[in-house]
């Protein structure tokens, strides 16, 4: 069944799906998240209590973990979006992440899953690892399920693709909130899990994120006769390379004359696309009918998909070309929001006292970015648009690319903030060394509530940029690759990660040559760290102008000609109207 088919059927009977699957659907991603976070930030006191590793090779296992996470929305989008379809591989993650989260707290209730406890005693063995890494394998395997597919699977439920004013204003307002719940969830997770763990231990620490996974995947799964479903109809993995070999196979082939060409383009009965479009015109060739009794079959399919392929299919694959340069341009937005543990370093040479006797923990104000954005979307889908709307007399919606680019915008300029901020700490806490002629003991000049600025305009920055992603990818992909739509997003995070790595090396290789002192070095009065986050600003500055061509050169969003070809149309009938009206 085809794209426009299986609209067309959800059209005309619309019983399923609505606002009243939402819950479910939010739910489910949310508690997840609640879950898997939740038992990240204390996992390295966990391994090295319980299972005997040193600081490093714990690290280790936690990046390779968090990677992998990271990575595997990308393999669950193409399985979804091939083989499974949405639902059930939403189905499947969140029973596949609820047994690695039953493992893990196995292996806090039973001590012969973790190393002997005295002291000189021989680390974990083989086998007690080999239980706690499949638990992380699991995890990560159930993560990849949900994350690529619940935002599609969401919008799936509202998105009638016969696209109006009010339907976009829906899918806006649906990404908004859906991104925000998200946020609450980590929120929940870094304080509330954290909490439980620190206090009650492990054994409860790690029950009450399965106990949370259990009720998200049952009411997830309860529901099931509310949503709607679409049917797998092609599978992604073979039909980009089917595309691939045909257009090579027939370079040579000459393009038909536009007034004959859907006679020459091989498509699907119902589909509509019956032409491909002209941008990276050399895929074209692989959906050209050179003889009609020798590449189709009596039933309409291609006789060898090998050599000929369907519109659809390379339609399919221009979209996914096409947006790889507007996914890049977000990468560095991941990098700048993964700087923490600088900030944290920042934190604890700073005075956190909010009254004589409270202060917060250095780690807990990356909680300040995560708030923001919690705030943040509400205020803009509830108060913001609905007040602009009024003052305007007419729907003010931001597009989706402005969006996007105004969240590049502010986490560039947080960079540009922590720089000064940092700029000032570090000459206050010199100056004062200086004048006490002390260099032992630490040095506190500043409120850490200075931090909190850089924080607030990342939040609002990833607000932005992210729920404006989504809603691209979602909005510009068919709807059989709505889950690789979600997935480019994580995969964003997992490249960000990586090249957050590459930067750091060279700016520490750089800056301590000849025996200077490096600007990352651990010493925070010794180091640049001013400095070396406006390079991150430079280089966010710089990916805006970047964002700028890419946005240039990709045109108008494909609902954005949509729109303005019904606006054309409606012209010319009322235009008709009067000449007739005339006559």
């Amino acid at each position: 069944m085809s794209d426009h088919e299986q609209q067309l059927q959800v059209r005309q009977g619309r019983k399923k799906g609505g606002l009243i699957t939402m819950p479910f659907i939010i739910a489910n991603e949310a508690f997840e998240k609640v879950s898997s976070y939740g038992l990240l930030p204390n996992m390295i006191l966990y391994l090295m209590q319980e299972y005997g590793m040193g600081l490093a090779g714990g690290t280790h296992v936690l990046f390779l973990w968090s990677a992998a996470t990271n990575f595997m929305p990308v393999v669950g989008a193409f399985i979804a979006d091939s083989y499974l379809g949405r639902f059930l591989a939403i189905s499947l993650g969140s029973i596949i992440s609820l047994l690695g989260m039953i493992l893990i707290w196995l292996t806090a209730m039973i001590p012969k899953l973790r190393a002997p406890p005295c002291a000189g005693c021989k680390p974990a063995s083989q086998a007690q690892l080999g239980v706690l890494y499949t638990s992380y394998a699991l995890m990560s395997v159930g993560a990849g399920g949900i994350r690529s597919c619940s935002p599609g699977f969401g919008a799936d439920q509202l998105d009638k693709r016969d696209d109006d004013s009010s339907n976009k204003r829906l899918l806006e307002s649906y990404f908004s909130w859906y991104y925000a719940a998200a946020s609450a969830a980590v929120l929940v997770s870094l304080t509330g899990i954290v909490y439980i763990q620190d206090h009650l231990g492990w054994k409860i620490g790690f029950a009450v994120p399965a106990a949370l996974m259990f009720v998200s995947a049952s009411l997830f799964l309860i529901a099931s006769p509310l949503y709607v479903k679409y049917d797998v109809s092609t599978n992604l993995f073979s039909s980009f390379a089917h595309v691939i070999v045909a257009s090579c196979t027939k370079w040579k082939v000459p393009f038909p004359s536009q007034s004959t060409g859907d006679k020459y383009y091989h498509h699907d009965k119902g589909s509509t696309h019956l032409v491909p479009t002209n941008k990276l015109r050399f895929l074209n060739k692989a959906c050209i009918i050179r003889s009609h009794d020798e590449e189709v079959a009596s039933d309409g399919s291609a006789v060898n998909p090998w050599r000929t392929c369907t519109v659809d299919q390379v339609e399919q694959l221009k979209s996914l070309i096409r947006i790889i340069p507007m996914w890049s341009t977000s990468i560095m937005m991941s990098v700048n929001s993964s700087q923490s543990t600088f900030q944290l370093v920042q934190a604890e040479a700073m005075d956190k006292h909010i009254t004589r006797s409270f202060e917060i923990p250095a780690g807990s104000f990356n909680t300040f970015l995560v708030i923001t954005m919690i705030v943040w979307l509400p205020i803009y889908d509830r108060g913001i648009i609905p007040v602009a709307s009024k003052i305007y007399g007419k729907p003010v919606r931001l597009g989706v690319k402005l969006r996007m680019g105004i969240g590049l915008f502010f986490c560039g300029l947080s960079m540009v903030v922590a720089g000064v901020v940092e700029h000032v700490r570090r000459g206050r806490a010199i100056e004062t060394m200086l004048l006490n002629n002390n260099t032992s003991e630490p040095v506190i000049t500043m409120s850490a509530m200075w931090l909190i600025p850089q924080y607030v305009l990342q939040g609002v920055g990833e607000a932005f940029n992210v729920v404006g992603q989504l809603e691209f990818y979602y909005s510009e992909f068919p709807t059989s690759m709505a889950s690789l739509a979600a997935a480019l997003y994580w995969l964003g995070m997992a490249v960000a990660n990586l090249l957050a790595s590459g930067i750091l090396s060279v700016v520490d290789d750089v800056t301590s040559k000849n025996g200077r002192t490096s600007w990352v070095t651990s010493d925070v009065n010794a180091a640049r760290l001013d400095s070396y986050y406006w390079v991150l600003a430079a280089l966010g500055f710089a990916n805006v102008a970047y964002f700028v061509v890419c946005s240039f050169f990709y045109g108008p969003c494909s609902r954005e000609v949509v729109k303005n070809e019904e606006s054309k149309i409606e012209q010319d009938m009322s235009f008709e109207g009067r000449v007739v009206r005339r006559d």
